[in-house]
């Protein structure tokens, strides 16, 4: 929540037509407020007062807010728009080509640009003053003609850094990404004309209508079956903006005709486990994830991935990972339970899926170690270990996938854990 400051109340008497804007900057921002709601925000404020910080901040958070993914952007807009000029230019900042030193700049929070956009309007921010100790104030133009286009710099750029339309273009991105698979080879056998191992039941049963005599010698090859596609996301609060955009693509590989895989579930995981399979299945995508948000009652809570884990185990594990099923893992694997039953858990979900995939958003940061306790409990039971906080880290899935020698950055990350 945000951190509350004395709010002036003006003289003018225009708390109306603020809180009407402020309205506006949250459905700018993304979020489904229409009049009515304006007016209940209104209509709420008047009866609750405007004498308590913290009860204007729950009034209009109450009438606003009715998803949990909403909370970080009306936290920041509110910051924004009600208590810290100085950190609103500062947003408008980080919408400039301005080169700084990156070490004094304050780091942005999560949905902050959306929500400087958002109040923005679209308008072009003020330039920045020139730096005091510059005398000639020189100025600096930079010529963008020979960067590279926009998509390639949206497939780099980390999720939790995109303002609401670059969101929006990673979303459609998302969903025209392929998640190929190749077949698996069964025992089961099944006739082939080419094929190198003699079928003599069947060669037997055609000899019978020429009287005995075998005039043609039936083949057979081994059958191919395609794996199903089992997905656990964390939707835990440090992983809320990753898990949405994952499970938009998840939904994009769930309901493309022809890609392979047998069967696509889905899993929700906080501090409890949801099956959001069913939800999936909708064809609208915001649609699909409405609905699993609604399931999903743990949305941006704590995490507890060990007990999580072991509720699949019991539960679903042979019902969803039988016959050759790959898992794809994502979270951050920052847990609070015992670490000693999320290695316990880790190790059986490993021997019962075909191949295990942990997609790590922290793997972001060049300098990340395995120093978490959750982290060095789930490592040595995993067998690729990749990042996916991007558009581009999501693409490299194809590849770990395919290639079942691939390791990502599990080896270097084992070598760190085991000095």
């Amino acid at each position: 929540m945000a951190r509350y400051t004395e709010l002036a109340i003006p003289d003018t008497g225009k708390l109306v037509d603020n809180i009407t804007h402020f309205a506006r900057a949250l459905r700018r921002a993304g979020l489904p407020i229409g009049p009515g709601r304006v007016q209940a925000a209104i209509e709420a404020v008047a009866a609750a007062g405007f004498d308590r910080k913290p009860d204007f901040y729950w009034v209009l958070h109450a009438v606003f807010v009715n998803r949990p993914e909403e909370r970080q952007v009306f936290n920041q807009i509110f910051r924004l728009y009600w208590r810290d000029p100085r950190y609103l230019e500062h947003m408008m900042s980080l919408m400039l080509p301005a080169i700084r030193n990156v070490s004094e700049e304050k780091a942005a929070e999560a949905a902050a640009k959306r929500a400087a956009e958002a109040l923005l309007d679209g308008a072009e921010a003020p330039d920045l003053p020139q730096p005091r100790d510059d005398p000639d104030n020189t100025e600096i133009q930079i010529d963008a003609s020979q960067t590279a286009s926009s998509d390639e710099r949206l497939r780099s750029l980390d999720f939790e850094q995109m303002s609401t339309q670059e969101a929006a273009q990673a979303r459609r991105m998302l969903a025209r990404l392929s998640l190929p698979v190749k077949p698996l080879a069964t025992r089961r056998l099944k006739p082939d004309l080419r094929g190198r191992q003699p079928d003599w039941r069947r060669t037997l049963r055609a000899s019978l209508r020429q009287g005995g005599e075998i005039a043609k010698l039936h083949h057979r090859r081994p059958a191919t079956r395609w794996p199903a596609l089992v997905v656990l996301c964390d939707i835990s609060g440090s992983m809320s903006q990753y898990s949405r955009m994952v499970l938009h693509f998840v939904h994009a590989v769930a309901n493309r005709q022809g890609q392979g895989w047998a069967k696509v579930h889905a899993f929700t995981f906080g501090t409890r486990l949801t099956n959001i399979t069913r939800h999936l299945r909708t064809r609208d995508v915001d649609a699909a994830l409405n609905a699993a948000g609604r399931e999903a009652q743990d949305w941006q809570g704590g995490t507890r991935i060990g007990g999580c884990l072991r509720t699949f185990n019991v539960d679903w594990s042979r019902r969803v990972l039988g016959q050759g099923a790959v898992v794809l893992l994502i979270s951050d694997g920052l847990d609070r339970d015992d670490p000693a039953l999320l290695a316990r858990e880790m190790e059986r979900l490993h021997l019962s899926s075909k191949r295990l995939i942990w997609l790590n958003p922290l793997l972001r940061w060049d300098s990340f170690a395995p120093r978490a306790r959750g982290v060095r409990a789930m490592l040595p039971h995993v067998d690729a270990f990749r990042a996916a906080h991007s558009i581009a880290s999501i693409e490299a899935l194809a590849e770990a996938i395919s290639d079942p020698n691939d390791r990502g950055e599990k080896a270097r990350l084992m070598a760190m854990l085991n000095d």
